[in-house]
């Protein structure tokens, strides 16, 4: 998701099972819980020595930028499963009770730079260098959402699309139902929920404060990839010492392209366990998902930013089947799917896409 603020920062996968349940609803309200951080042994033999945490928003967890400089808010070992609540991107702290009914406090009131994000979640031993894996258990949206269109008048897509008086403006109300598995907005139009969190990203490298609207290769960040679903691993290069990994932007739905600029914004708790991956299969952010194979490319230039997908995913299938580059080429332009991320975040994103099973090498 973009648009809503103001940018002030210059072998097959094997699908990934869910531990299978529900997570509880994050219920936001205007008088947030206190800052809770626990930590819970896992027993059995293989995970004796891992731990279970939880971290929900407050003003102690929450941030809207990133920074190599933050102070982690939770410290936690390679392995570890942490479940983490996290506001609407905007940082509501109570729903709408009407379409476009912003006027709702929220969690950085006066500072609308970035995203309401939870963390940053420190990794003990993730060093600059490293490959910070992050399986996306569960992910489990509150009970209602919002879309806003366009969020900003002088966006590219609305100047394209001649939206830019204010009467052209005009928001969705969603609410939820996890039961069910559907989101209907203004009362009328329902379609099956795919929750997702459009941000997982580690800090940049350079000094801080950072913007958390703009994805990044060396991080991840606001990747807006609706396959990025429950079951998922996503690959995050490592650029500071412990990783510093945040959470949030909630999607309870989202199209390829996040036209708009939003998607179903919502509150989101979300499941994840935390690795070290030592043998990546790129240095690059790259995620194995129930679909399968995903790689990134995040640039101004849409034909760039797809170049990069693409240079990634041959060099993927590259190692994946023992051969040449060209010969990698070849085989993506049959197999593989280049699609457009998003249209909304000023550098824009597209992702190439390996289905799951479609390829098999003798």
């Amino acid at each position: 998701m973009f648009a809503i603020f103001e940018h002030r920062f210059a072998d097959r996968p094997k699908p990934l099972a869910g531990p299978g349940h529900a997570l509880p609803i994050a219920r936001p309200s205007v008088r947030l819980p206190a800052f809770r951080i626990s930590r819970a042994r896992v027993p059995g033999s293989d995970n004796e020595r891992m731990a279970s945490h939880r971290l929900d928003p407050a003003p102690e967890t929450t941030v809207n930028c990133f920074d190599p400089g933050h102070e982690p808010r939770l410290t936690i070992d390679p392995g570890d499963t942490v479940t983490v609540a996290s506001l609407d991107a905007r940082g509501y702290l109570a729903r709408h009770r009407f379409p476009g009914d912003e006027g709702q406090p929220t969690m950085f009131s006066r500072e609308a730079r970035g995203h309401c994000l939870t963390g940053p979640v420190a990794v003990r031993g993730a060093r600059p260098g490293d490959t910070l894996a992050v399986r996306l258990d569960t992910i489990t949206p509150g009970e209602w959402g919002w879309t806003g269109s366009p969020p900003r008048p002088d966006s590219p897509v609305a100047r394209r699309l001649g939206l830019t008086r204010p009467e052209d403006r005009v928001m969705l109300l969603w609410e939820i139902d996890t039961a069910r598995g559907t989101a209907t907005a203004n009362g009328k139009y329902t379609r099956p929920v795919a929750p997702f969190l459009g941000i997982t990203g580690t800090a940049p490298a350079a000094p801080g404060p950072h913007s958390t609207i703009p994805p990044r290769p060396e991080s991840g960040g606001n990747i807006d990839c609706k396959e990025l679903v429950a079951g998922s691993t996503l690959y995050l290069p490592v650029n500071t010492e412990g990783a510093l990994l945040y959470l949030g932007d909630g999607h309870a739905a989202q199209g390829d392209g996040e036209s708009c600029g939003t998607a179903v914004e919502c509150p989101m708790t979300t499941t994840v366990t935390v690795d070290i991956e030592t043998r990546p299969a790129l240095k690059a952010v790259h995620a194995v998902t129930p679909a399968g194979r995903v790689t990134f490319g995040f640039s101004e230039d849409l034909n760039a930013a797809m170049g990069d997908a693409l240079d990634a995913m041959v060099t993927w299938l590259a190692g994946l089947c023992g051969t040449s580059r060209p010969e990698a080429l070849a085989l993506a332009s049959t197999c593989a799917d280049l699609r457009v991320t998003q249209v909304a975040n000023g550098v824009w994103g597209v992702h190439a896409l390996l289905p799951d099973g479609l390829l098999s090498a003798a």
